[in-house]
């Protein structure tokens, strides 16, 4: 899953791609680059983000995915909490809705569930603007199973199948150093009835904690981390970078085939 952030402030790459010629060629790229999904982002939700209206995230968003829909086969995301972006997205063609709030605000799972698209569901514990204030957990893996558990049983009791549904534990989203590294080191054990996981560490401050470095030095230390995801369950992986990330993932293959069978 390729990052088009079309958005002011997002903490990497905000402000690069909000005309919508540079979005599209963007996109395009990155479709070009290996992404089999382009997610559209017209809010950023990075510490301490303030909440941006729904016509300012409409006029962002789905000029994007209009235009973009029959220039690639690639599937279109758009990452939106708004019920009135999902509906008008779903309308131009988008493919899946991935919502950082798990279809939490009114309106939103019945949104999702009309709209006929494939939905993502993260975990966050607070919003945007005081997620990192003081995050705590007793388990942060059982919690966040138990709270994606949930959401997807609300999914499901709105007569949603379990094939539109991907998970999102939702790495530094209401999340500590250590609390994300004990999430990726037990991945697997997030997983709900078998969905598949999504992972999203590409640039995050857990990266730049780690190596030293700042969004744009975080190549290899994103790269490394999307691995450890895909090694560990992750069937989506979430990146900027995905030219790099995509050659890792060949490489990872071709020796897991030559390997041992996992059990």
């Amino acid at each position: 899953m390729g990052v088009l952030n079309v958005t002011p402030d997002s903490f990497s790459d905000g402000g690069h791609h909000v005309d919508l010629h540079d979005a599209v060629a963007r996109a395009i790229g990155l479709a070009e680059e290996g992404a089999v999904i382009i997610d559209v982002g017209g809010e950023s939700t990075r510490p301490g983000a303030r909440p941006v209206p729904a016509e300012e995230e409409l006029r962002r968003v789905i000029p994007v995915v209009e235009r973009l829909r029959p220039l690639t086969q690639a599937f279109i995301s758009v990452d939106t909490s708004k019920p009135e972006v999902m509906r008008a997205a779903s309308a131009a063609g988008a493919d899946l809705i991935n919502d950082v709030r798990a279809l939490r605000e009114p309106g939103a799972l019945e949104a999702a569930a009309a709209s006929g698209c494939a939905v993502c569901l993260m975990h966050m514990q607070g919003e945007p603007r005081t997620m990192q204030q003081s995050p705590r957990y007793t388990d942060v893996v059982g919690e966040v199973r138990e709270f994606l558990k949930e959401r997807v049983q609300a999914c499901l009791a709105a007569g949603m199948t379990a094939e539109r549904i991907v998970l999102d534990p939702g790495f530094g989203f209401g999340k500590t150093l250590e609390h994300n590294l004990q999430l990726l080191s037990h991945l697997r054990e997030v997983s709900v009835e078998g969905l598949p996981l999504l992972a999203g560490l590409s640039r995050k401050s857990t990266v730049g904690m780690l190596t030293g470095r700042p969004p744009q030095g975080r190549l290899a230390g994103s790269v490394a981390a999307a691995l450890i995801a895909a090694m560990n369950g992750a069937r989506i992986l979430r990146v900027h970078d995905v030219a790099a990330t995509a050659d890792a993932l060949k490489v990872l293959q071709a020796v897991e085939c030559h390997g041992p069978p996992r059990l």
